[in-house]
């Protein structure tokens, strides 16, 4: 029993991980391609700080949701 309890909170602790990652490739990547668009500095940073969000709010609902179908 404190194996499966033990894997569980891996699980949960790797996922996390791999979302955060995938949210700053995607923020790194809109900030870039923002500045490669013309915009200033402070702007593209301000693109990727959104797409951040969005990434992390998206992932927030998915698991929400599929928390009520897996537990």
């Amino acid at each position: 029993m404190q194996e499966i309890i033990v894997v569980r909170v891996v699980v949960v602790l790797l996922t996390a991980a791999m979302v955060v990652v995938f949210a700053l490739l995607a923020a790194a990547a809109t900030g870039t391609l923002a500045r490669l668009d013309g915009a200033t500095y402070p702007a593209a940073l301000m693109r990727a700080a959104a797409t951040f969000a969005a990434v992390i709010t998206l992932a927030t609902a998915v698991a929400g949701v599929l928390a009520r179908y897996l537990i």
